[in-house]
This record gives structure tokens, sequence and C-alpha cells, in this order.
């Protein structure tokens, strides 16, 4: 028994030793052995797959879930195994390149240069490199590829050197690879700085060399007016030879001055030659080919005459003296544009005085019982929208009541007065007569019919009979500058004679039996339907009107002498003015309020004409002082005679459009961005105006 004890006791030691080194054994290729076959098996698969598969798909990959879990259980073995040093490493690519996924061939975010490097034998490289096009880019990915390679050479350092011995330190030669890697890569860093700054400095030369490319002088060719400063703008070459007759004739004075004859007479000779050339042009493309020829001839006259006359101080002098003597020339320039322009404002086109005495004519030519337009009773109707036109222009006055009637609402409920001087009554009346305004009603009266408004009445006509306004209006100026000319030509328009000027202030006298009355002048355009004005509560007020004051233009201190006691003691310089041409005037108010008699007053205290020139304007804002409604500035747009700068929106967005100012839209000096919103009422297709050779 004891020898049997003794032989189950020993086999059962043996049997426990043995299951203990197969535990230790096990322990040792899970903890050692495995990891090291992984991560081999890893690389190695990594290789293979690579140089195999052209295109490859990650979901393969990754679709044995099973497997995923063995490598996370390992991974979590692993990072108990690695010394703290080796986990920095790890955590601080986890922060440059994302999550830390050994699985390299199902990696989407490595570096394309690590790729490359890795299917250099593969036949679609030149499809991966070509995908590659800024420089500074590969160079970034290079350096990822780098960065990728320091922390798998790390990696795999420490994990062969925890196989040999868990408590040792890195080894020497990774330590060696690491710094080897770290130096290549501050290298490249600075070759790519380097590099691109090198590139920059060449752009930049490259792009100040075009700039200053400079046209062939002479000798040195130092004046700028010899360079193109600017290639693209279209008119360098035409500054060119302003800037370069401009030094020519400075220095033929000089030459001139100093008896050089034959420098004079070349001078001379390019200087015709040139402003030959450059006749009218403004941009580049009018002058003729060839001219950069003529142009480097020029500067090379320039600098032999630089070369022979060095005097600067002459120099400044001539220029001087040029200086002077163009501002002269352009101050006597600018009076003559404003003398002509008036001129222009005033003179009645050919078109339109051929129109004039066509319809005449042919009004002469009626039998008496046809010369009439028909009578209604709208005419003294005061439940309807009644419009009054004064002009001697049979077109513009046209062109108010054609725009007025074709955006009116109710046009059956529109009567329009329109009252001309006798010379133009009879073509008035003869255009309506032959185009009636449809359902609308019109009246075409004559001024010299208003009996009532005579010289003992009316202070403007008894101040045009008298011999100082004869001697204003109709005496020449005998040894006038062309200066004090101009200024007077602006009041001495035919318009400030003529009474249709002043019988906007005799509006009750006009339409006795009205209330309320439109007035609107002959160089507007109804663009909108206008019978809501007539609801319109003018607060009291007799006048209403669109205000035309800004910052410090369009008040009364600029219409009024406000140096003369009078005006001064009773309006306020800063007062807002506002505009005549379209005004909704209150004929009640004005009859309890004696309107007639207040401007009657003032125009006999202005007889000397000391408390503001001729004009409507200024003795309007006196008589409706304090007594004008302001009404929204989209009824009223104005400015179209004289304002380039009226916006587009507010055009569009007006009531009506005024062409205030001397650039009628039926004068050629009218300007073209404004004229078609007034042409395109005009009936250009109307015998008489082909007659009269009035077209668009």
């Amino acid at each position: 028994m004891p020898s049997r004890r003794a032989t189950v006791t020993g086999f059962a030691q043996r049997t426990r030793s043995m299951r203990c080194r197969s535990q230790v054994f096990i322990l040792l290729v899970v903890t050692v052995i495995a990891p090291l076959i992984f991560l081999a098996g890893r690389a190695t698969n990594f290789n293979s797959t690579v140089s195999s598969h052209k295109d490859f798909d990650v979901h393969d990959l990754t679709t044995d879930h099973g497997g995923e879990l063995r490598r996370l259980n390992a991974l979590e073995h692993i990072e108990t195994l690695f010394p703290k040093e080796v986990l920095k490493v790890i955590y601080s690519h986890t922060e440059e390149t994302g999550a830390l996924n050994m699985n390299l061939v199902g990696r989407k975010d490595l570096a394309s240069s690590l790729i490359q490097e890795e299917t250099a034998e593969d036949q679609g490289e030149g499809q991966v490199r070509s995908v590659i096009q800024d420089q500074g880019e590969v160079a970034n990915q290079e350096q990822g590829a780098d960065d990728i390679k320091v922390s798998l050479a790390e990696v795999e350092a420490e994990v062969g050197g925890r196989a040999v011995d868990l408590h040792s330190t890195e080894d020497d030669s990774a330590k060696e690879t690491r710094k080897q890697f770290r130096h290549r890569r501050h290298e490249k860093r600075l070759t790519e700085l380097i590099r691109q700054d090198e590139d920059e400095d060449k752009k930049a030369e490259n792009e100040a060399m075009e700039r200053n490319k400079e046209v062939e002088v002479g000798v040195d060719g130092k004046f700028s007016i010899w360079k193109r400063e600017d290639a693209e703008n279209p008119d360098a070459m035409v500054r060119i030879m302003r800037d370069q007759l401009i030094m020519a004739r400075a220095y033929a004075a000089i030459a001139e001055s100093t008896n050089n004859g034959r420098l004079l007479r070349e001078l001379k000779a390019k200087i015709k030659e040139n402003i030959k050339l450059l006749g009218e042009a403004n941009v580049d493309s009018e002058l003729p080919p060839g001219i950069k020829d003529k142009i480097k001839l020029m500067a090379r006259l320039l600098t032999k005459a630089r070369d022979q006359h060095r005097d600067c101080a002459m120099m400044v002098k001539k220029l001087r003296a040029m200086l002077q003597t163009s501002e002269e020339h352009a101050r006597t320039l600018k009076k003559q544009s404003t003398f002509l322009s008036q001129l222009a404002a005033k003179t009645i086109p050919k078109g339109l005085h051929c129109l004039s005495m066509s319809l005449t004519l042919q009004y002469h030519l009626l039998p008496l019982a046809e010369r009439e337009l028909p009578e209604s009773p709208k005419l003294e109707d005061p439940t309807l929208y009644h419009y009054a036109i004064f002009s001697d222009n049979i077109l513009a006055a046209a062109v108010v009541v054609n725009s007025t009637i074709i955006h009116a609402k109710e046009p059956e409920k529109h009567v329009f007065h329109v009252v001309t001087d006798r010379m133009n009554f009879g073509a008035m009346k003869m255009w309506f007569l032959e185009n009636s305004p449809g359902l609308a009603t019109i009246q075409v009266e004559n001024v010299d019919d208003y009996k009532w408004l005579n010289a003992s009445y009316c202070p403007v006509l008894h101040q045009l009979s008298s011999a100082s306004m004869k001697d204003y209006y109709f005496k020449a100026d005998n040894g006038a500058s062309l200066a004090t000319v101009s200024s007077n030509l602006k009041y001495r328009n035919p318009k400030y004679l003529s009474m249709l000027n002043h019988l906007r202030f005799y509006l009750p006298e006009v339409f006795p039996k009205l209330n309320k009355v439109l007035f609107l002048d002959d160089d507007v355009v109804v663009q909108k339907d206008l019978s809501a004005l007539w609801d319109v509560d003018l607060h009291g007020n007799v006048n209403g009107a669109v205000e035309t004051c800004g910052q410090s233009f369009h008040r009364f201190d600029k219409y009024l002498n406000f140096s003369h006691p009078d005006i001064a003691s009773n309006f306020d310089p800063m007062a807002c003015g506002w505009a005549y041409g379209m005004n909704m005037f209150d004929l009640v108010e004005w009859k309890k309020r004696d309107i007639t008699g207040i401007y009657h007053k003032w125009q006999r205290m202005n007889e000397d004409r000391t408390l503001w020139k001729l004009g409507t304007l200024p003795p309007g804002l006196i008589t409706f002082y304090n007594m004008t409604f302001p009404l929204d500035k989209s009824w009223h747009v104005l400015g179209l005679g004289y304002n380039p700068g009226v916006l587009h929106s507010e055009l569009e967005a007006a009531a009506v459009v005024h062409y205030n100012g001397n650039m009628k839209p039926w004068l050629e000096i009218g300007m073209s961005r404004y004229k078609p919103y007034w042409t395109k009422y005009v009936k250009y297709d109307h015998p008489s105006l082909q007659q009269c050779n009035i077209n668009e």
C-alpha cells in the first residue's frame, strides 16, 4: 500500500507540474509570441495586399467580426505590456493622424506618398501619381508618410525589445533611426520653404519687370512720359502722345529763345505730325497703325532736346507759362459752352417750327364749322380730374396729354385745359383735332383771349412795357464781355417774356368754377395714374409740391437776395425750396388767402430786380411761403434736363419725370440716357412729323 500510494502521489505531482508548465507556456505564447506573430502577419499582409491588388475594398477586410474582436483584445494586452515611452509615441501619432489602426491596408487616410512607395511595382503607379499636382501638397504628404514610418519603426522596436526583456529601455538602433527620420524631415521642410521663397521672389520680379516695360528712347529715356505705366489702360498711348506734345512745345519755346534753329525746326515738324496723327482720338484703338514708332521718334527727339537744354529753371518757367495759358483757355471755353447751351435752349428746332407752321396752315384750310373741338359740360365739372397745361410747344404738350391718358385708370374722368399763345393756337388746336384724346376731354384756349389779363391788372405786363425792361431784354451789349453776356442770357430767355409762364399765378381767374387743379409743365412725362393726388389732404395749404432741398442747395438763399431787408425780415434763408412742374393747387384756399394779391405785391416790389432775378420760381417760393404741403418724392422726380446722375430706380418708381433744365428731350443737346422716357409717347409715324423730318 505505501508503495502504491507513493507512486500515485508522484504521478499526481508530475501531472500538476506538467499542467503548470503548459499554463506557463500558453501564457508565454499569448503574451509575447502571439503579438509578434500578429504584427509580423499584419505587415506581411500589408505588403502582399498592396502589391497584389490595384483596387482594394476595405469592407472585404473588415467583415470578419470575430477577427476584429480578437485584434482588439490583442491590442489591449499589448497596451499593458508596453512601457510609457512607447505609449506616448502612439498617443502623439493618434492626435495627428486619428485613431491608431494597425490595418494599414484598410486605412484611407494614409499619405499618398506612402502608398506610392509601397506600390512602386504596381502597373497603375502612374495613375496614382497623376492625382497629386500641387508640389506643396506632395511635400506635406511625404512628411505625413515619414511620420507614420517613424511611429511604425518605434512600435516595432519597442515590441522587439519587450519580447527580449519587458523591463529593458529603447534600443539604441531605434533611437538612431528616429533621429535620422527627424533630421531628414527637417531638411525637407527647409528645402521646401526655400524653394517657395525663391518662386515668390521670381514671380514678383517678373511682375515688376512687366509693369515697367518702357518704350525705347534714344540715349537713356528717363522721362515718365516715355514709359507705358499701365498697358491695360485703353488710352495709354493717347496720354503719352499728349504729354510728349506738351514737352515738345516747351522745348520749342526754349530753342527759339536760344536761337537753336535746327532743333526748333525739328520740334515744330514733329509737333505738327503728331497733332495730325492724334486728331480727336480718345482711346488707343482710334490711333492709326504704326503709332508706336512715331512715339519712339518723338521720344528720341525730346531726349536730344533735353541734352542740349538742361536749364531746369528755364523749363519750369516755360511750363508755368503754358499752364497759365491753358487755364485761361479753359475758362474761355467754359464761358462759350455756357453761352451756347443757353442759346440752344431758347432756340426752336427746325422740326418743331416746321410742325407749327404746317399745322397752322392745315387749321386755316378747314371750314369754320370744323375748327372747334367738341364742347362738353365736363370742362367745368369740379368732381372730375382737371389738368392745366400752359405751353407753346405742340409736340411737348401732346406728350404730356398722351402719357397721362395712357396711364389713367378712368380716362373719361380726366379733363385737360391747354392754354397757348396766339401764334400757336391754330396749330395746337389742329393737332388735337387730328389726334383725339379718346374718352378724355380736352380744351385748347388762347391766352390773348383773357381780356382781364392786361397791364393795369398784371404787374409783369406793366413792367415789360417799361423802357428799362426793354433795354434789359432787347438792347445789345456793345462792348460787354462774354462772361457778362452768358450770365445775363439765362434770364433773357423768351419764356420770361411770355404770359404763359406767369399764368400759373392766376389759376382762380382761369378756372373760376373748379376746386382743385393739377398743374403740369410741358417738359414732363406721366408714368402712373395721377388721380390719387386729388385725394391727398393738403392740411389747409394752397400748394402741394415735392421739396427739392438737400444739404446746402435748393434752399431760399439760393434764389432770393437776403442782403435786401425786405427779404431778410420775412423769410428763412434755410427754408426748403420746392419744384414747379407738377403741383396740386387748392383753388378754394387760394381765393381765401388772396394768393394772387400776394404775388402782385412782391412783383411790384421787385420792379428794379433787386429781390430776385427774373423767373417764376422765386416769386412762387415767396407767394406760397408757409402754404406749401410737401408731397412724397416718388410723385415727381426732377433733373432730367441737367443732372446725368438720376438713379434708374427713382426714374422707374416716379409718377412724373421732369426734364427741367436746358437739355430738353426734343433738343439735340438732350441727354440720350433719358430720351427714351419721352420719345416712347411721340407718334413718329404721324404724317406731319414725317413731313417735318422729326425722327426718333
